[in-house]
């Protein structure tokens, strides 16, 4: 094709690209050429210019998030809930601990005999420091951590930021359950998702259902959590149903993989392939401990 035909080729590719692509959304540069081409005349988040930690987090607050997995014996589940409510309660109101709990459940559905923990640190890091060293001294704390281990076949824990563009978690009065939908994402796609999702949140806001969406930091790291409450099994079932018939839920789903974890291949509008962005997804449905702030 002679060179004059393949600039104006090229050139009405790029217009329409343009068209088509919103503001925040990002084509997977490291996918081929034309999606590298493309990235200079997209308006978007780049992740070379800072870590995704400060483009995605929320700038007006500097907590840091603490999310606990702990896998109970069964025969153990009930005495491990009543002494993880007095020694929890006692941290949440004495205000010396720059912590709080934001809730504590049991997975209903899931992963059995299971208890999910989720701390804010106001301050970031150095208050989870401050914590860690008074708790090291505080003797009724380590005399709880030795019981409590008795309890546990394992336990784990992250540390999360809070996306800017979600909820900010507060107590809620129940009853109420909830799901944690957990992503891990491939790696360098986390200004991807938060670029979709900046704008899907706001099909799931009319129910109040949306309580907070996290990444990890510290931790297996690519990995997503969102937190929803729903009144039951069958609100969440009809509330997912509805967000399908707004505008943009779609094709927030099928990019970035949301609904179900499906592999599948889409075409955008600018006719290049784009696949899903997480590699797994796990979901739990959860029911808040007596003591949890969020019931």
């Amino acid at each position: 094709m002679p060179r004059t035909r393949c600039f104006l080729h090229l050139q009405g590719q790029l217009h329409r690209s343009c068209l088509f692509w919103g503001p925040f959304q990002r084509g997977y540069a490291e996918s081929s050429d034309v999606g590298w081409f493309r990235s200079f005349f997209v308006h978007k988040v780049d992740s070379r210019k800072d870590a995704h930690s400060n483009l995605l987090s929320k700038k007006e607050t500097s907590s840091l998030y603490k999310i606990q997995f702990h896998n109970v014996k069964p025969d153990c589940l009930d005495a491990y809930n009543s002494l993880s409510a007095e020694v929890q309660n006692q941290l949440h109101h004495d205000e010396s601990y720059p912590c709080e709990v934001i809730g504590s459940w049991n997975t209903w559905y899931g992963e059995q005999d299971q208890a999910v923990h989720l701390w804010r640190y106001s301050g970031g890091y150095p208050a989870l420091t401050e914590c860690l060293d008074k708790l090291h001294h505080n003797k009724e704390y380590m005399e709880f951590r030795k019981e409590r281990s008795k309890m546990l076949v394992s336990r784990k824990n992250q540390l999360l930021l809070e996306f800017s563009f979600w909820n900010y978690p507060t107590p809620r009065t129940g009853p109420n359950i909830y799901e944690l939908r957990s992503y891990n994402l491939k790696p360098g796609t986390m200004i991807e998702w938060g670029n979709h999702w900046a704008r899907a949140i706001t099909s799931r806001q009319e129910n109040n259902e949306a309580v907070g969406g996290f990444f990890t930091q510290i931790g297996d790291l690519y990995m997503v959590h969102h937190l929803w409450a729903y009144k039951d099994l069958q609100t969440r079932e009809e509330t997912r149903n509805t967000a399908w018939l707004k505008e943009g839920w779609e094709s927030t789903v099928y990019y970035t993989g949301e609904e179900g974890g499906r592999e599948k291949a889409v075409h955008n509008f600018s006719g290049i392939m784009t696949m899903p962005l997480i590699r797994s997804m796990e979901s739990r449905i959860m029911i808040p401990m007596k003591f949890s702030p969020l019931q």
